[in-house]
């Protein structure tokens, strides 16, 4: 039981990282204009894929209230993102990035609100 615990720990930092590297690159190609529109439809269903098993593998019971915050900090970020393209040369890659990085946490965020939600209805 444990090593399978670690083995879908070790599962979902993977996923993290991989998630993380992926939205960097493609914020920087999108704020570079180079990536099509077919090339975004992918990029944005493995990021989501990745949001949840980051979301149900990842996350411990005590991280819920951190991450949580942190999404929603991300979140808001996100909105307000058109006041990075205000800033010269490299707003651009900025919010391409950040719009990334949301897409992968949203549904991580999703995960582990239902799952604390869970959590509380049988307590």
């Amino acid at each position: 039981m444990v090593e399978t615990r670690k083995t879908l720990n070790f599962i979902g930092r993977i996923a993290f990282l991989v998630a993380f590297v992926i939205a960097i690159i493609m914020g920087l190609l999108t704020g570079a204009e180079i990536i099509t529109m077919d090339t975004y439809g992918w990029v944005i269903l493995t990021l989501v894929i990745l949001g949840l098993i980051v979301g149900l593998l990842n996350i411990a019971q005590e991280e819920v209230a951190d991450f949580l915050i942190a999404s929603v900090a991300l979140v808001i970020l996100n909105t307000l993102g058109g006041l990075l393209l205000l800033i010269p040369y490299v707003g651009g890659y900025i919010e391409s990035i950040i719009n990334y990085i949301a897409v992968f946490v949203a549904p991580a965020a999703l995960v582990v609100a239902l799952k604390a939600i869970f959590s509380m209805a049988r307590e």
